[in-house]
């Protein structure tokens, strides 16, 4: 497939399954959008996001990124972080065969916040080591400040981050990290400071669709 013709038919699904929505939204990092993309609705769906993970899996590959441990920052990640984990067992699987050794099975982890804290937290007794080479996903990235936050806090744990990666980059490209970024759809969606926001001034609602109580 071609990729112009890949990143066509994303879109189409995100419009299919009711993801691309327009309004006047309140976005997680604070600024406001008349579009906002909310991807559980299509994560909701395992065959679409073992699909989506997958062609993810593709990018990583063909740039030789092969990571052991998938961490995605809840809610955002809640579902991503395990088809795309899955995604890349399978793939080691097909190369090595299967082994029911958890020690060398890819892992996925979700990072959260604690009530009352905007910072992230790997809790429930999860692990993680120097030696995991570890991949950060999120489905939206808008400003990349939830994806920054648990980088950080994989680096101050000791941990190894080799590369992030989203379904969406909806910065056009403007969202920068200290590891490679891997995105399957890139679009410059328009967002507004609060006070500059042409849906304020017109006295339109706000709506925060989101999972962040921010």
């Amino acid at each position: 497939m071609k990729a112009t013709s890949q990143k066509e038919e994303i879109k189409n699904l995100l419009v299919q399954v009711g993801a691309w929505q327009q309004g006047h939204f309140l976005l997680t990092s604070g600024k406001h959008s008349d579009a906002y993309m909310q991807c559980q609705r299509i994560m909701q769906y395992p065959r679409l996001g073992a699909y989506l993970a997958n062609l993810l899996v593709d990018e990583l590959q063909a740039e030789n990124i092969s990571p052991t441990v998938v961490v995605g920052p809840a809610m955002g990640a809640i579902h991503w972080e395990v088809y795309v984990a899955q995604a890349v067992a399978d793939r080691i699987a097909e190369e090595d065969g299967f082994e029911l050794d958890t020690g060398n099975m890819t892992k996925a982890v979700f990072a959260e916040r604690p009530a009352g804290s905007e910072e992230f937290e790997i809790r429930r007794g999860i692990q993680l080591t120097p030696q995991d080479r570890i991949l950060i996903v999120e489905d939206v990235t808008t400003t990349g400040g939830s994806l920054k936050k648990v980088y950080e806090l994989l680096k101050s744990m000791g941990c190894t981050p080799v590369a992030a990666a989203a379904l969406l980059d909806r910065s056009g490209g403007k969202v920068k990290y200290d590891v490679p970024f891997i995105t399957l759809l890139q679009m410059n969606l328009e967002t507004y400071e609060p006070a500059d926001c042409p849906m304020c001034k017109e006295g339109k609602p706000v709506v925060k669709p989101g999972s962040s109580k921010k």
